[in-house]
């Protein structure tokens, strides 16, 4: 197993603004050195120029206390230069990655948000040149493993590089601002095949992700939780594609896949609405999602379009990133070496969600075996494990979600109900 990254998403995964305050403190710090510089120097000329005094003080150590003290003064200088360097070439990337988001929705905004980002790279010739170099490395990085296997090269070089490319240059991987899905899905019937009332809620991402329906065809798992107060709220599980198959009976299949990503209303997006309508979710109601691979895609949409509230959704293995807004929380789950994750085009250089949301991701399996002609690091047991990986990190951002968790452990009742879905023919 490779390890585990944990960052916000972006190029920039530090607040600018944490980075001014730190420089603050160490630039304090600094100040405080070197007025400790400034007594030890004067000690010692007071003791050099007294006659006698230097037999009781070894003067030559206390010169290179001296000197010490005033060496480390100039290192914390410099880090407080070199911070402030990186605050401003971070909110640099931030600006330019925020104007091109709103380049489509708010034109007005993102060209004040460039005019901001060109002043800022004016004010150092540094700047630029080291925005470039931070862009470039992060997208390198994007795809760890993805290409490059001796044992298969003609598949991964071809075909898995080929889904970088399309997530990186179709602009499909990810969902903008005001995108939404057109066309008209084909017609489907949901069906309920088997109900449960769990005594809890999960209790982290591995435990969510192993709740996705277990009946034989369902594909969707929706739990109602009622609460004390009156209050509801659902969590709908979604599976991934079901089918390699066109237009069958099977809505999760090639054709819905195709058709989300390229913002066409599909089977299995209908088929979900239709579930959780048949659970009992009406529109406003807080409807939150764990979803796999094809499912990533219908709840990107759900949580920018649809008449239900969205707060949380946690994906793996999506071929889209959604555009959030700062209320809403989005855990995405991503292997490096997965070519469907890589048709998301490694993610938006902005981020998205909310300050809690955040990118879970690793070289699903770093080494190069047969295994990988069947996608191995795509399947849910795989994203399985590195929800486990994230669950054991004690990162504050993996136990923020605690609060989430617990919420749904606060629940008086618990109904779940699996649902089967199919085309209509």
């Amino acid at each position: 197993m490779s390890g585990l990254t944990i960052d916000h998403g972006g190029v920039i995964s530090i607040d600018p603004e944490v980075l001014r305050e730190a420089a603050g403190r160490l630039d304090r710090v600094a100040s405080r050195i070197d007025a400790a510089r400034v007594a030890l120097d004067s000690a010692q000329r007071i003791i050099v120029d007294t006659p006698g005094f230097s037999a009781y003080v070894d003067t030559i150590a206390l010169w290179g206390a001296v000197q010490h003290v005033s060496s480390l003064t100039e290192e914390c200088r410099e880090a407080v230069s070199s911070t402030l360097l990186m605050a401003d070439v971070y909110e640099y990337v931030e600006l330019r990655a925020e104007a091109e988001m709103l380049a489509r929705t708010d034109p007005a905004v993102a060209d004040r948000l460039r005019l901001r980002a060109e002043r800022l790279g004016a004010s150092d010739d540094r700047i630029r040149a080291m925005a470039v170099q931070l862009e470039a490395d992060w997208r390198t990085r994007r795809f760890d493993g993805l290409v490059g296997n001796p044992v298969l090269p003609a598949l991964y070089g071809d075909v898995f590089g080929l889904a970088a490319l399309v997530g990186v240059f179709s602009g499909f991987g990810k969902v903008l601002p005001g995108e939404t899905l057109s066309g008209t899905a084909d017609r489907v019937s949901v069906a309920p095949v088997k109900t449960s009332s769990p005594s809890s809620g999960p209790t982290g991402l591995a435990a969510a992700f192993r709740r996705m329906p277990t009946a034989e065809g369902a594909q969707v798992a929706v739990e109602k939780y009622s609460y004390a107060d009156g209050r509801t709220r659902y969590v709908a599980y979604l599976k991934g594609t079901q089918s390699v198959g066109w237009g069958g009976r099977e809505p999760w299949d090639l054709k819905s896949n195709a058709e989300l990503y390229t913002n066409k209303r599909s089977a299995s997006y209908q088929a979900t609405v239709d579930a959780l309508a048949a659970a009992g979710a009406e529109a406003g109601d807080e409807v939150d999602v764990v979803a796999h691979s094809q499912s990533g895609m219908v709840t990107g949409h759900l949580s920018m379009e649809s008449e239900f509230d969205v707060q949380v959704q946690i994906t793996a293995g999506s071929p889209v990133e959604p555009t959030l807004d700062p209320d809403q929380t989005l855990v995405q789950l991503r292997h490096t070496d997965d070519p469907v994750s890589a048709l998301a085009g490694g993610g938006s250089p902005e981020g998205t969600g909310s300050p809690d949301s955040v990118i879970l991701s690793r070289e699903g399996d770093p080494l190069d075996t047969i295994e990988d002609i069947w996608v191995d690091t795509h399947l849910l047991h795989s994203y399985t494990e590195t929800a486990a990986m994230a669950d054991a990190s004690g990162d504050p951002r993996v136990e923020a979600l605690d609060g989430f968790w617990d919420e749904l452990s606060d629940a008086e009742i618990i109904e779940r109900t699996e649902y089967h879905a199919e085309r209509v023919q």
